[in-house]
């Protein structure tokens, strides 16, 4: 698969990139096993970039990322994890957002542990408009301060926020220094606000992560998950474009990965599956030829809700909150302790993939 050098971060990662948030039952009631098996089809297909987050399923998929990674030699792949947001289990929007130096450095000792690493290609401080915006000084101030530190300490290598406002990417962009951005929701087939960053982009040299071609859901035959904040006249417009899209023999997954992945100056995009299937289709979906026909058609459809503003901290109503599901975990699998911060690993650490710069070099195939 095609590798794209990351902006300033020397890292030459994959077109399609791997999100764990469906292993962690995000999107729906996960088989471990299969989820493993889809981590495993993406590296043999060349994706070479993963990332997750200990609030997606309340450290779940980390913890299954982490086992499906077990074993696997650390220069095949690059790792990113989130801090700063946590996820009570089997209940949606109780989150507990902290972005302290203290709290920050135990969680990347936590993820870590889970993740069976010493190390971090990336780390993006996660969804700092939550709760209304009221910790989103925090986050810019002590949050991205202790995270910088922990890469001076070499336990990093590259600083980014993972968030969706578009007027607060603006404000990360102008005013404070990043090296990578996971940008989700602004280039797909309904939102393209992600352009508009593009070339402060490339003057600053922040490398653009693209997440959730499928809309978070939205683009696909199945629909969104119960969470998601799209009211239902407005789910019914994604319906019938993508019945459309079924009327023309091409789901509208299909073109919703194509149309997402395939812009020349977005680095990599970002999507989720505990599916082995859906990862070898993706791949496969990513090297065909888009149809141009079809999309202008469909985007015609998909007009009325174009650059909609999805409220995702807000709370789903009554009957959109998702039933809680049984985890696919073992119920005898202990969860894993915080361990402090100053805990010495008993993991092997593969040799670091240590500046950025020489991550790059060990990388096999950069340029492929």
């Amino acid at each position: 698969m095609k590798r794209n050098l990351l902006g300033k971060t020397g890292l030459h990662v994959s077109a399609l990139s791997f999100g764990a948030s469906a292993l962690g039952g995000v999107y729906g009631q996960v088989d471990e096993a299969e989820g493993i098996r889809a981590v495993h089809a993406a590296l043999d297909l060349g994706i070479n970039y993963f990332d997750v987050s200990p609030a997606y399923g309340a450290t779940r998929s980390e913890i299954v990322l982490g086992r499906a990674l077990k074993g696997i030699a650390r220069d095949r792949y690059y790792l990113s994890t989130k801090v700063g947001k946590f996820t009570q289990p089997g209940s949606y929007g109780a989150d507990t957002l902290d972005y302290s130096r203290a709290r920050i450095r135990a969680s990347l000792d936590e993820s870590a542990a889970r993740l069976g690493t010493g190390y971090f290609d990336l780390i993006h401080i996660h969804d700092i408009e939550y709760q209304g915006r009221q910790h989103t000084d925090w986050a810019l101030n002590e949050g991205l301060a202790a995270v910088r530190e922990l890469q001076r300490e070499g336990r990093l290598g590259a600083v980014s926020f993972g968030i969706y406002p578009m007027d607060l990417w603006h404000r990360i962009f102008n005013d404070y220094e990043v090296d990578a951005a996971l940008v989700h929701n602004h280039y797909c087939l309904h939102d393209t606000r992600l352009l508009e960053l593009l070339p402060l982009a490339k003057t600053k040299g922040i490398g653009i992560i693209n997440g959730s071609p499928f809309g978070s859901g939205l683009l696909t035959d199945r629909g969104p998950a119960d969470w998601h904040p799209a009211t239902p006249e407005k789910r019914k417009i994604f319906r019938d474009a993508s019945a459309f899209c079924s009327q023309q023999g091409v789901p509208i997954s299909k073109l919703a990965l194509q149309f997402s992945s395939q812009h020349t100056e977005i680095p990599t995009t970002l999507f989720s599956s505990a599916r082995a299937e859906s990862v070898q289709r993706n791949v496969r979906w990513h090297e065909e030829t888009l149809d141009a026909s079809l999309l202008a058609r469909v985007r015609n459809i998909l007009a009325p809700v174009m650059n909609q503003q999805w409220d995702y901290d807000a709370p789903p109503a009554e009957s959109q909150k998702p039933k809680p599901t049984a985890s696919a975990l073992s119920k005898n699998d202990p969860k894993p302790a915080p361990i402090s911060s100053s805990a010495h690993f008993s993991i092997q650490s593969p040799s670091p993939l240590g500046a950025a710069s020489s991550a790059s070099q060990k990388m096999a195939n950069p340029g492929s």
